[in-house]
C-alpha cells in the first residue's frame, strides 16, 4: 500500500502528500471506534483510486504529538520573541521552553526586530539574554525582517524537518515566514496571540513546504499551562538543571528548600542565571497549585 504524510486536515478530510501528489482522504470508521484521530504530520498508509477519493488505512507510530495545535511528529519549535515592541520576555520564553522540552521537541530561539532597538542599554540586555541561552545550549538567532540576510541562517535549519513557529503576538512570526517564502503573503495582523485571542484566518492546521522541510501554519499555541507536567518533571525541562541534578545530595531534590542542592549552588556562583531559577520556582508553585482533574 502507498504511504504519505498528512499535510492538511480540514472538514473531515485529510490531505496526504505522497511525492508530488496530494490525495484527499477520509479516515476509516475503525479510527473513530478505536478513538484514533489522524493528525497533520502523521505518516500514514492509504488507498486511493484517484486524488479525490482516498482512505487512510493506518496511522504509524508518532514520536510526539501536540494537542493545541493538533499536530504530530514535530522535530523543532522556532520560538520567536521580539527584542522590542513588545519587549523581550524571558519568563514567557522559559514557559514556552518548558512545554517544548516536555514534548521532546528541539527548540530554536529567534529574537526578532533587532533593527528596532533604539538604545545601547537595550542592545546590551538583549545580547546578554542571547548569550545566556546559548551558554545553556540553545541555538539563538538574532534577526531582522528588514535585513533579510539575518534570516539566511534559519533557512538550512528548516530542511528535512517539521517545524512549528510559536511566540508572543506581534513579534513578527508572519513577517518572518513571508521573508522565508514570499509567495505565502501572510497578513501580519492575522497571527493569533499565545492565548488565542488574536485574529487568524487559518482555522485549520497545515504544513507549508519551505526548502526541503515543512513549517506548520497553525493558529498558534492556545494554551500555555503545564497540564501533564509534574514538579519532579520540571528539572528535566531546564537543561542546565538536568545536567547538575545528579550532584544534589538528595535523590529527587526539587531544588527549592533541600540542603546541599547543586542547582542552588550553581545559581549562587552565577553558573545558572538567577532569573531562570526564579522562573523555575514560579513554575513549581504553579504546578503545586494546579487543581487536580478527575
Amino acid at each position: 500500500m502507498p504511504q504519505g504524510k498528512i499535510v492538511k486536515a480540514l472538514s473531515g478530510f485529510y490531505y496526504v502528500q505522497d511525492g508530488e501528489r496530494v490525495i484527499q482522504c477520509r479516515g476509516r470508521g475503525v479510527f473513530r471506534k478505536n478513538k484514533i484521530t489522524p493528525l497533520v504530520g502523521d505518516e500514514v498508509e492509504y488507498q486511493a483510486e484517484n486524488d479525490k477519493e482516498g482512505y487512510i488505512l493506518d496511522v504509524y507510530n508518532r514520536k510526539n504529538e501536540l494537542v493545541r495545535p493538533p499536530i504530530s511528529n514535530v522535530d523543532q519549535a522556532i520560538l520567536v520573541f521580539s527584542a522590542v515592541e513588545p519587549d523581550f520576555s524571558s519568563v514567557l520564553l522559559d514557559r514556552f521552553l518548558v512545554l517544548i522540552e516536555a514534548n521532546d521537541i528541539e527548540p530554536i530561539i529567534v529574537i526578532s526586530k533587532t533593527d528596532l532597538i533604539a538604545s545601547d542599554e537595550v542592545q546590551k540586555l538583549v545580547e546578554a539574554y542571547a548569550k545566556d541561552y546559548q551558554n545553556i545550549g540553545y541555538q539563538v538567532l538574532l534577526t531582522s525582517t528588514i535585513e533579510g540576510d539575518s534570516l539566511e541562517a534559519l533557512h538550512p535549519l528548516l530542511d528535512e524537518k517539521i517545524s512549528v513557529f510559536a511566540g508572543q503576538s506581534g513579534v513578527g512570526k508572519s513577517s518572518l515566514l513571508n521573508v522565508l517564502r514570499p509567495d505565502l503573503g501572510l497578513k501580519t495582523n492575522d497571527i493569533s496571540t499565545h492565548l488565542g485571542r488574536g485574529k487568524h484566518t487559518t482555522r485549520h492546521v497545515e504544513l507549508i513546504s519551505i526548502g526541503t522541510g515543512y513549517v506548520a501554519d497553525t493558529p498558534g499555541f492556545s494554551s500555555l499551562d503545564f497540564t501533564g507536567i509534574e514538579v519532579e518533571d520540571l528539572t528535566y525541562c531546564f537543561p542546565e538543571m538536568k545536567e547538575r541534578s545528579n550532584s544534589c545530595k538528595f535523590r529527587g531534590c526539587t531544588h527549592v528548600k533541600e540542603p546541599k542542592c547543586a542547582i542552588k549552588a550553581a545559581v549562587e556562583s552565577g553558573e545558572i542565571p538567577k532569573y531562570r531559577y526564579d522562573h523555575y520556582l514560579t513554575f513549581v508553585e504553579e504546578i503545586k497549585d494546579r487543581k487536580p482533574r478527575y
